[in-house]
Parts: C-alpha cells; structure tokens; sequence
C-alpha cells in the first residue's frame, strides 16, 4: 500500500523522471503535490501498470492534484550535459511549473541537486512507496509516450510508437539500417561496439 506523503505536515512534492535509458527522443521529468485525502487504488509504480491503466490514471491526478508540471529535456541537451544531469534538470523544470511552491520535495532515486532552498529527500524505488512519486512516475510516462508516438509519424521506421525510444532489438536494427536522426542521443552507444556507426 502506497502512503500518501513522506512528511505529513508539509506541502509536499514527490518528482519523477521516464526516458532515462532511452536512445531517443527527451528525458521527461513530472512533478505532483497530492491534497490531503487524496486515495486511488489503482494508483503505483507506472512500470507496474499497463498502457491503459496510465492513460486512464493521467485525466484523474491532473484533476484531483493541487498542482503538477511536466517538462522534456531533449537529446541535443542531454548530449550537452549528459543523462543525470539532463534528468535532475527535467526535474528542477517540472517543479518550476507547480502552481503551489513545495515545502519539501521527494524524489525518486538516489540523485538529485537542491532546488532553490526547499529541503528534499532521495528515495530509492520511491516510486513503489508514496503516492505523490507514483503520481509524477504516471504523468512523466504517459507525457514522454505521447510525445514519441508524435515522433513516430515523423519516423515510422524505428517504431516509436511501440518501443518509445528504448535500446529494444527492432530498435537498434532501424538505426543499424538506416543511421540515426536528429532526434536520437549521440552520447549514448546507440549500437554495440561491433556495429559502430559514423557519427
């Protein structure tokens, strides 16, 4: 059972990122501040959940949240930075857009750099263990989904809709066969050693 907050007596904002692993496309980052009260049984980790189940949770945490926001950090940046920093970058934009400024912040994972002066706390597999972490994972997934699936028309060849950018066998055989785009991160070993590509 999820609980709804880490520190009860505070406004708190628990913060999420999807895309990390992927080889194109953003790195998206979520941010939720849950009211008091707020219960959903269908509500965890959004790894654990099917595509369904997401969309039909997002409509319902934008509506009850007291505030949320969601930003993409794209590949040219991610290239720049590298995907940690691109990450917590996301993270800290996500947290600019609540309408409502957080008292605390709980992220999940082990990585994060202090926004402005508000007090955080890193918590590992967060994700699985408190709502407002849970909330931001749903909303980072089906924002970045979404936004892959408007690149996919673009690019059907790699197949984004299904594989959302993630190193799948498909995925990495389109790139084998017809290069890369500018979409994809040219930092990240896009091919296994033996088939390098000319960047």
């Amino acid at each position: 059972m999820l609980k709804l907050y880490h520190q009860l007596s505070v406004n708190e904002a628990g913060t999420d990122e999807a895309g990390r692993g992927c080889l194109a496309g953003p790195v998206t980052a979520a941010a939720v501040i849950l009211p008091e009260g707020f219960t959903n049984s269908v509500l965890n980790d959004s790894k654990l959940l099917t595509h369904t189940k997401r969309d039909l949770l997002r409509p319902i945490i934008e509506s009850d949240c007291s505030a949320f926001g969601v930003a993409h950090i794209f590949p040219e940046k991610i290239d720049e930075i590298n995907i940690l920093n691109a990450s917590i970058l996301a993270m800290h934009k996500a947290i600019e857009q609540l309408i409502t400024s957080p008292e605390f912040i709980i992220v999940d994972g082990n990585r994060f750099k202090p926004y402005g002066d508000i007090p955080h706390e890193c918590i590992i597999k967060g994700d699985g263990k408190y709502m407002n972490i849970a909330a931001a994972s749903v909303l980072a997934k089906t924002y970045r989904d979404a936004y892959m699936e408007k690149l996919h028309e673009e690019f059907p060849m790699y197949n984004w809709k299904k594989n959302k950018g993630y190193p799948t066998k498909e995925h990495r055989e389109a790139i084998k066969k017809y290069g890369i785009t500018k979409y994809h991160r040219k930092s990240f070993r896009l091919l296994p050693e033996q088939l390098e590509l000319d960047l």
